[in-house]
């Protein structure tokens, strides 16, 4: 049986079943499972419930409690093209995302951790995305591209070719003078 790593030359064999995946843990395969078959909804109100769970067990335990709602940086001066920003630390960034690593819907990937601390250049603020789960564009506020900053693929699905822009929310970005 033979393996693709990009989706389109394998479309067929891997829509017949006949192309093998690559290895997942049990973890990355209920995740795609969950994500396969849960309307973005579905979705969004999973992770609401479970992030409520999770605090309520932290709060119970008396173990740090890692907030569903977090406690974001100051809103940034809006960003606009051309402007160096500085990518905030790991920690600072991770102090603002949820349980699913997430602020304000917007995922930290772990493939972004490379560029904290890195001083980059804004390509340009968002205001719409086509969101190819639900075949929708949609609006959004506080989401920047930078240049350059492409995704090579995620560890959740190997290898990618399609170099699909990081989106980055401004609050994990400090604007340089």
């Amino acid at each position: 049986m033979e393996s693709y790593e990009c989706q389109i030359p394998g479309l067929q064999c891997i829509s017949e079943g006949l192309a093998e995946p690559p290895p997942r843990s049990l973890s990355k395969r209920l995740k795609l499972a969950l994500r396969r078959h849960l309307s973005p909804r579905q979705e969004r109100a999973l992770k609401t419930h479970s992030n409520n769970l999770v605090d309520w067990f932290s709060r119970l335990t008396h173990r740090g409690n890692k907030s569903s709602a977090p406690v974001a940086h100051p809103t940034a001066p809006s960003l606009k093209a051309g402007d160096l920003v500085r990518v905030r630390s790991g920690g600072e960034i991770q102090a603002t995302l949820n349980h699913w690593r997430q602020l304000k819907g917007c995922t930290f990937m772990p493939e972004m951790e490379q560029y904290c601390g890195t001083v980059q250049r804004v390509l340009k603020p968002m205001e719409r995305f086509v969101d190819e789960r639900d075949l929708r564009v949609k609006k959004c506020k506080g989401i920047i591209l930078l240049e350059g900053l492409h995704c090579q693929g995620a560890a959740d699905f190997g290898r990618c070719d399609r170099s699909c822009f990081f989106f980055w929310r401004q609050e994990w970005l400090e604007k340089m003078e």
